[in-house]
């Protein structure tokens, strides 16, 4: 059964913005080619900026129900839209 769990989880990282107007320019700026880690570390509310918004490895019902949703309908490589939490607003991207 512990099998299950660890054949299920991915890897994200994230950017947390307070702010939707901050969050969506942010968000513009990645679309345009800016570097995530860069924008995570110059940008993000969450601990997680020094990592370049890496969060590593996670399963399913460790993450809010917003997040964890968007995450897991990512492909690897591909980043979110604004995904809005009780957080704020969260960038993310699916790395693994």
């Amino acid at each position: 059964m512990g099998s299950l769990f660890s054949s299920n989880k991915i890897q994200c990282s994230h950017i947390l913005i307070k702010e939707e107007v901050t969050a969506q320019k942010v968000l513009d700026e990645l679309k345009a080619g800016a570097d995530f880690g860069e924008k995570a570390r110059a940008h993000s509310e969450c601990p997680s900026k020094a990592r370049g918004g890496d969060l590593g490895k996670f399963g399913r019902g460790q993450m809010v129900v917003e997040f964890e949703r968007a995450a897991y309908a990512l492909q690897v490589g591909q980043t979110s839209g604004l995904v809005k939490t009780k957080f704020g607003y969260h960038i993310i991207k699916r790395t693994g």
